[in-house]
């Protein structure tokens, strides 16, 4: 294999990709072709929140793989694995979240979600936030708040309205025509806002006055990323569908809506087969999945995930470095430009540092490393940072 190759057969997404060529990777690094080791301050995009290659995972995954793969389509053979997970993860939510739908991804999810509030409302708007991001198949790109990303594949699905994250005026906006309200718990893309003023709670409340169900999008800060398992449990607001994915396996390709058995088994008639899919489930990444779960809440790393994001806050400190948004592991730097940004990312790279952008703030650097890094990986990934900036000085802030 080689770099050629890559540019050659495999389809890219950006004229620019960083190219980093893999050999393995383990714990908080991801190693190259030479051997030399690169500390991932990014996860796969929040997607390995128990690092890289977890034994507690990894074992799971081989005694599975020796047991069976794939069987049968969804939902039609009882396998342990999905049982397992479905089970265990009801035990964390509230009453009202016992049926779990286990897909591919986290747009397949959401697109499942949306499926699933039409059905069980019997109404047809969606109402979603400027800015957001829920994935990229066409009913997630209907809901994603950025006209520049969405609009060179329109006609999207109709019916489906914006309004402005943390603005309670627009909450007007839903009304009895609506047949769910899809958020981000905290905004991903946008830049790692947090929700404000008991917004969502809001949110929530206006949901009900009008028979709306409440969508939260917790693909990116589920499964221990804020300091809880899930974002939502901060802000004292439950949602009617959850839909999840990215840290849920560890790696492997995953999500799930999650709602009220009753609502769920409107999917099972008029028509059957309301949602469908045949690798959902699958068993290997399922039994991933429960070691994942079982992990996180049996461990320290929710409570340790806030600890670590003092010490960011308190290394990252810096005069092109504007604010730092989010919440535990889900940290953005927001620098003074975006030619900063770039600088820093870029940079980062050639010193062997993993750093990411988002994908609507130009300013904005992702940290979201794994929740196992350690303190020790945390300091010296914060140094190298800061030297970086300290060294960019022939960049304009203006």
């Amino acid at each position: 294999m080689t770099q050629e190759d890559f540019y050659t057969y495999q389809a890219q997404t950006t004229p620019h990709p960083l190219g980093l060529e893999v050999s393995h990777a383990k714990g908080s690094y991801i190693y190259d072709r030479e051997g030399n080791a690169h500390l991932d301050f990014v996860a796969g995009v929040s997607a390995c929140g128990l690092g890289h290659g977890h034994p507690r995972v990894i074992n799971a995954i081989k005694e599975q793989v020796d047991r069976y793969m794939h069987v049968m389509v969804y939902g039609e053979y009882i396998q342990g694995p999905a049982v397992g997970f479905s089970k265990l993860l009801a035990s964390y939510l509230p009453k009202n979240l016992e049926t779990t739908y286990l897909v591919n991804s986290g747009t397949e999810a959401m697109e499942g979600a949306l499926k699933l509030a039409r059905r069980f409302t019997g109404r047809s708007q969606l109402i979603a936030a400027h800015h957001a991001y829920h994935g990229n198949t066409m009913g997630s790109l209907s809901i994603m708040g950025y006209e520049e990303r969405k609009s060179a594949f329109r006609p999207l699905i109709p019916d489906v309205r914006f309004i402005q994250f943390n603005e309670e005026a627009d909450l007007e906006k839903i009304t009895t025509k609506t047949a769910a309200v899809v958020l981000e718990t905290i905004q991903g893309g946008a830049g790692f806002i947090l929700p404000k003023n008991d917004y969502l709670k809001k949110v929530r409340e206006r949901c009900n006055e009008v028979g709306a169900l409440l969508i939260l999008d917790e693909i990116q800060p589920g499964f221990g990323r804020t300091g809880k398992l899930f974002a939502f449990e901060h802000y004292d607001c439950v949602p009617d569908i959850l839909v999840i994915g990215k840290g849920m396996a560890s790696g492997l390709p995953v999500g799930a809506f999650v709602a009220s058995k009753k609502m769920m088994a409107t999917l099972q008639h008029g028509p059957k087969l309301g949602h469908i899919t045949t690798f959902g489930g699958n068993p290997v990444i399922a039994a991933a999945s429960f070691a994942t779960l079982q992990e996180i809440t049996e461990s320290q790393l929710m409570q340790q995930t806030l600890e670590k994001e003092k010490l960011f806050k308190a290394r990252l400190k810096h005069p092109l470095i504007s604010e730092i948004r989010g919440k535990g592991l889900m940290l953005a730097l927001i620098l003074k430009n975006r030619e900063i940004a770039n600088h820093l990312v870029r940079t980062a790279a050639k010193e062997r540092l993993i750093l990411f952008w988002l994908l609507f703030e130009p300013k904005a650097v992702r940290i979201s490393p794994p929740l196992t890094i350690s303190m020790k990986e945390i300091e010296q990934g914060c140094d190298q940072i800061i030297k970086i900036l300290n060294d960019c000085n022939s960049i304009s802030v203006n």
